[in-house]
């Protein structure tokens, strides 16, 4: 009889497990990037980045109605830019740099809807950023990536949009 009991509990305990490894299909919508999947990512962007003229490069991985998911490397400054619409956020994968963020962007020029770069940002804040670090900046808030110095920066960028 006490075998039977603990076969029962055994048994019942096992039943969770078994839903968790169900073979159900994902939710719509629903992303998982690894991390092996971004670091391959980054490498391709790393190697793309050395035939750009701004030293950058990024990719969109996803793109729905109210986010959009990119990866992004940089060797180089970025230029000041401005999202009318649009909060991001940064994940620091890798690397260092120093966030120039907030004060007026001055002279900057319309390269898309609602997207604003170049020129100059006047009264900005620098925050210093490295691995680990992640950043949310709001939407009409100019912002600008320096690296003073450093070889390379990478980092996953969410966009959210509709503001």
């Amino acid at each position: 009889m006490k075998k039977i009991i603990l076969l029962a509990v055994v048994a019942a305990a096992a039943v969770p497990f078994l839903a968790v490894r169900s073979q159900a299909p994902a939710p719509a919508g629903f992303e998982h990037w690894t991390a092996a999947d971004l670091r391959t990512l980054d490498k391709t962007l790393a190697a793309k980045s050395a035939s750009d003229s701004h030293h950058s490069a990024a990719q969109v991985i996803s793109d729905y109605p109210n986010d959009l998911y990119m990866a992004a490397h940089r060797e180089a400054d970025g230029v000041p830019e401005l999202h009318e619409t649009q909060a991001d956020v940064f994940f620091v994968e890798s690397g260092t740099a120093t966030l120039v963020v907030g004060g007026t962007l001055v002279n900057g020029e319309t390269t898309a809807p609602h997207e604003k770069r170049n020129g100059k940002i006047e009264g900005g804040v620098r925050q210093k950023l490295s691995a680990g670090d992640v950043v949310r900046i709001p939407a009409n808030v100019p912002h600008q990536m320096v690296l003073d110095g450093g070889k390379e920066f990478t980092y996953f960028v969410v966009k959210i949009k509709g503001y």
